[in-house]
């Protein structure tokens, strides 16, 4: 550990840890402007930006597992879910050979405003990301990770009841 601290890799880690605190706020004013300028809750739009994603992945969620990834209790998922659907951001549907499943679906706006508001984003992430050879964003998804493990136990250790993180790297639920 000296050694680290002499060769200035202590400071390096703060800087990176303080650069990872900035885009965790950066995301979390997103998410917020995304809400409003749906003019739905936060949490409303997180559902919906979930039941989006996890359908573009081809692994579309259940009730159960989206209370998972946006820590809701049952009662307070089936409520959200409600309003989505009377809204028309959502649809379930029992797709699955066991009718007992149900599969949440987003309404085919939902992708378009989606796209609309975070496209041009997308499109500058990819660019500030284009110049860096696939070996370093190869080692950087596996630093991440790995800072996405560290965070799950250490959480997991503070509350026995405490959720993992909802997403992996590779955008899979845990």
């Amino acid at each position: 550990m000296e050694e680290a601290v002499r060769d200035g890799v202590a400071e390096r880690r703060e800087r990176l840890m303080e650069a990872l605190r900035v885009y965790g706020g950066h995301y979390a004013e997103l998410s917020r402007r995304f809400a409003a300028w749906l003019g739905l809750h936060s949490t409303d739009a997180t559902a919906v930006l979930e039941i989006a994603a996890a359908e573009e992945r081809g692994t579309p969620l259940s009730p159960a597992r989206l209370s998972e990834r946006i820590p809701l209790s049952t009662g307070a998922t089936t409520a959200l879910l409600n309003r989505l659907e009377a809204a028309g951001h959502i649809t379930r549907a029992r797709e699955h050979s066991d009718r007992r499943i149900v599969t949440l679906r987003s309404g085919s706006h939902i992708q378009e405003r989606a796209d609309e508001f975070f496209g041009p984003l997308a499109h500058r992430l990819d660019a500030t990301m284009s110049p860096y050879p696939p070996g370093v964003l190869e080692q950087f998804e596996v630093f991440m990770a790995d800072l996405n493990t560290a965070m799950d136990s250490h959480l997991a250790e503070r509350d026995p009841v405490a959720r993992r993180s909802p997403r992996a790297p590779d955008g899979q639920a845990r």
